[in-house]
């Protein structure tokens, strides 16, 4: 997959990089933060007891599914990333989570993000949709995380 192909956003966090990365590591406590993520079930985890695979029920507006989600830890703690194994509607997602201390107090979260659906949505519909997701998901995070 090409990079070019993901929406990305940017957010920067008044709270030390510890704190975010607790947040979005803890993807079991996604629905706590975030209004998208109305469940989360874990499937598997690795031999480090980090989430393999989850199911997480999303609610996007117009995108309303159930998504297993595998999770890529190999560029933690700075990078997590994660791509779609099985949804009702969704072909593809994948993304990332990256994190950067800017100073003590202070942490820059980039979220990428691609989503194909089953269905034929023009490219421009599916970026506004993917960057709205972004928004959504950053400046909840920003408001939990900052809290």
């Amino acid at each position: 997959m090409n990079m070019a192909e993901r929406s990305s956003g940017k957010i920067s966090i008044d709270a030390p990089l510890a704190r975010v990365q607790e947040l979005l590591f803890g993807i079991a406590a996604y629905p706590t933060w975030s209004s998208t993520i109305k469940s989360v079930e874990i499937l598997t985890k690795n031999e480090s007891g980090q989430v393999s695979s989850a199911l997480l029920k999303v609610d996007a507006g117009m995108l309303k599914d159930r998504v297993t989600l595998e999770y890529d830890w190999s560029g933690a703690p700075g990078r997590l990333n994660f791509s779609l194994a099985d949804a009702d509607l969704l072909t593809a997602m994948d993304g990332a989570y990256i994190l950067q201390a800017e100073d003590s107090d202070t942490t820059e979260v980039t979220y990428e993000l691609h989503v194909e659906l089953s269905m034929p949505v023009p490219a421009m519909m599916r970026n506004k949709a993917e960057k709205s997701v972004i928004d959504a998901a950053l400046s909840q995070l920003k408001a939990f995380a900052e809290k």
